[in-house]
């Protein structure tokens, strides 16, 4: 049998190595941006959308998921802070606990206005209806070229049309 034995010096340095690694753990959760607060199903902290669009989007939004369940929330930020739009979008989704308990059918259309970046996040349960393709064709097709000529309103209108048009196909509707 023998017997491990650490003086003091030895015990300062792991104490040290675990300090760091708290530091390092700490800075990087501070890296993460903020998240808005869930007021509505249309979150507009980048104050990029008119209020005649952000009242029709509402109510749009509003009749889709009352009709068929499925749950689409509208979010523009500022900035990310320096994060990347998958994981702050998929954090801020389930942050949100977007769609129903058990279905996981939500959708996010994330725009972080400084940083130039969109992203469509979709819960598992409608990943076969709403494909990537389908949101990668959305984003280019309907929000960028309405986002260069200036129209941040109808280029995330357009987005929500096409996103509930390819779910309600996709249900049968």
């Amino acid at each position: 049998m023998t017997a491990r034995t650490i003086h003091f010096g030895q015990g300062r340095f792991a104490t040290g190595v675990l300090l760091a690694i708290a530091v390092l753990f700490v800075g990087f959760a501070a890296l993460a941006a903020e998240l808005p607060t869930l007021t509505g199903r249309v979150v507009d902290d980048a104050d990029i959308i008119d209020a005649a669009t952000e009242a029709a989007l509402t109510q749009k939004l509003a009749d889709f998921e009352t009709k068929g369940s499925d749950q689409i929330v509208v979010a523009t930020v500022p900035s990310l802070d320096g994060e990347e739009i998958e994981p702050y979008a998929n954090r801020l989704f389930n942050f949100w606990r977007l769609g129903q308990v058990g279905k996981n059918n939500g959708v996010l259309l994330l725009v972080a206005r400084n940083d130039r970046k969109m992203r469509i996040e979709v819960g598992y349960g409608l990943e076969s209806a709403l494909t990537n393709l389908d949101a990668t064709r959305i984003i280019e097709d309907d929000m960028v070229p309405a986002f260069r000529a200036g129209d941040f309103s109808g280029g995330i209108s357009k987005a929500v049309d096409d996103m509930i048009t390819v779910l309600e196909d996709s249900h049968g509707a």
